[in-house]
């Protein structure tokens, strides 16, 4: 038996080797954040609904399922990424006012520091779908229990927006609670992604860990010259910083460019050092991840960029904590610097550091923040000739209608949507015109369009940009009056050449 659980691990019968490795995990957790085995102590913030997607969505959702669940003895409750139980949704008058005994109700937080294990906190700290049974709760309290939670990531950004969370008796328990709680969750995510105006689903994570070469740097690293005072101060910032052995985050919007400005830092830093890239996995997949590139924090010349760091589950986070301290501890006691550099060279990626876990967090001495591409205009045309280049192995052209098009478009993909348009256009033309660019860069009219706005946009700036095509003989082709076709190139800022 674990001798650092020994009142919580023999409760109700159960030993050490009956519980599952993620309870487990969360009982030494919970214990370490000092949570009583009795009781559930009530922290209670508010309940007033956030002004969210997530919220209005997941609502939408479990008030929908509690019509079809109306009679039976289950609670449906949406909570945020912190555990705060938003909502609550049960036609069992006595399973609310149990519920109410334990605070497990709207405006109280019910994460593991606040409560231990439980189903909820289980499903958010390792951002995978949980099912925490009678006795495998840390308070005794919530024995007479079972509940089972999913975790709802934001389908466009990946940000963990929150959980559904279904509770019942912990006699009446049933198997399909966590597919329905599965199912509710998934609908919240699709929810949101058809209310999110046409953005595109952020692709699942990959777990990719790969080496950065120097000569395959990507756009924005040190094979691009003449970039803004914004990009290259950001760079002088974290090259500084990792001269001196700190560790470092590069926050700022997704696909801005962060781990490029990490790994030209570092390359600036430790010329010779060997840099490793590293994008967290499904949660499912973290600990092949981490055993794959973890093995070479603190080994001689290695620097390694670990991306996406507000996206790690919070008993990942921890263990990677962990072993940082270890590796900073060994490479110490080897050679050591006290005052220089530690060695580790490790560096982060985040949107914020505020979504860090506090583990991670807390071990970043130096913030960069790097604005996003649509505050560094001047960075996009030397980025574009760079993609270009890169993507027909010469130098490629652009007309100055395009390289305004370019330089005026707001960018929401940052530097990742800027070097797809930029392929795109080079497949098609030795020199770029804006009728090679995507259609959304023609029209600027700086607010969302309806999928409907959006192909009729796309149509209208399709033959516009066919050369010779006059505003008459367009609006002949598509059916609509000259009046009308001006009203619309204005409506969606429509910038053609020539015109």
């Amino acid at each position: 038996m674990d001798d650092a659980l020994p009142l919580r691990a023999v409760q109700g019968g159960q030993t050490v080797g009956t519980v599952p490795d993620r309870v487990l995990a969360s009982w030494q957790r919970s214990e370490d954040y000092g949570v009583s085995l009795d009781e559930v102590d009530p922290v209670f913030t508010g309940t007033a609904p956030p002004d969210s997607l997530f919220w209005a969505c997941g609502d939408e959702v479990l008030s929908g399922l509690h019509r079809t669940l109306m009679s039976e003895p289950v609670s449906l409750m949406l909570t945020d990424s912190e555990g705060l139980v938003l909502q609550r949704y049960s036609g069992d008058s006595g399973l609310l006012r149990s519920l109410d005994a334990v605070h497990l109700a709207p405006g109280f937080a019910f994460s593991e520091r606040e409560a231990g294990t439980n189903g909820l906190a289980l499903a958010l700290a390792d951002r995978l779908p949980s099912m925490v049974r009678a006795d495998e709760h840390y308070s005794t309290s919530l024995c007479t229990y079972t509940c089972a939670a999913v975790p709802v990531l934001d389908p466009v950004s990946g940000r963990l927006e929150g959980a559904v969370n279904i509770t019942t008796w912990s006699r009446s328990s049933s198997e399909l609670l966590l597919a329905l709680a599965q199912s509710a969750a998934g609908n919240t995510a699709a929810l949101m992604l058809a209310r999110s105006r046409g953005r595109a689903a952020r692709p699942a994570p990959r777990g990719e860990v790969f080496r950065v070469q120097a000569a395959r740097l990507e756009p924005g690293s040190g094979s691009v010259h003449g970039l803004s005072s914004a990009w290259t101060e950001a760079v002088a910032e974290a090259e500084a910083a990792l001269r001196d052995g700190r560790v470092v985050a590069a926050v700022g919007e997704r696909g801005s460019g962060r781990s490029t400005l990490l790994a030209q830092a570092q390359r600036r830093a430790r010329p010779r050092h060997r840099i490793l890239s590293a994008s967290p996995p499904p949660p499912q997949d973290v600990d092949a991840w981490l055993a794959l590139w973890t093995p070479e924090l603190g080994k001689a010349a290695t620097a390694v960029v670990v991306r996406d760091v507000d996206l790690l589950p919070e008993a990942t986070a921890d263990h990677l904590r962990r072993l940082l301290d270890g590796a900073r501890l060994a490479w110490r006691d080897v050679v050591p610097l006290p005052d220089g550099p530690d060695g580790l060279g490790c560096s982060f990626t985040a949107e914020d550091l505020a979504g860090v876990p506090a583990s991670l967090a807390s071990t970043v001495e130096t913030v960069v923040r790097l604005p996003p591409l649509r505050e560094r205009s001047d960075d996009v045309m030397p980025l574009a000739q760079h993609v270009a280049r890169r993507t027909r192995g010469r130098e490629v052209d652009f007309t100055p209608a395009a390289a305004r098009a370019l330089e005026s478009h707001p960018w929401p993909g940052n530097v990742d949507e800027l070097v797809l348009a930029v392929r795109a256009a080079v497949a098609r033309a030795d020199v770029v015109d804006v009728h090679h660019l995507p259609a959304e860069l023609a029209g600027g009219s700086g607010h969302r369009l309806s999928r409907i706005e959006t192909v009729e946009r796309d149509e209208i700036v399709r033959v516009l940009s066919r050369p010779g095509t006059t505003m008459r003989a367009a609006a002949e082709e598509l059916g609509m009056s000259r009046a009308t076709i001006y009203r619309k190139v204005a409506h969606f800022g429509i910038q053609v050449p020539g015109r």
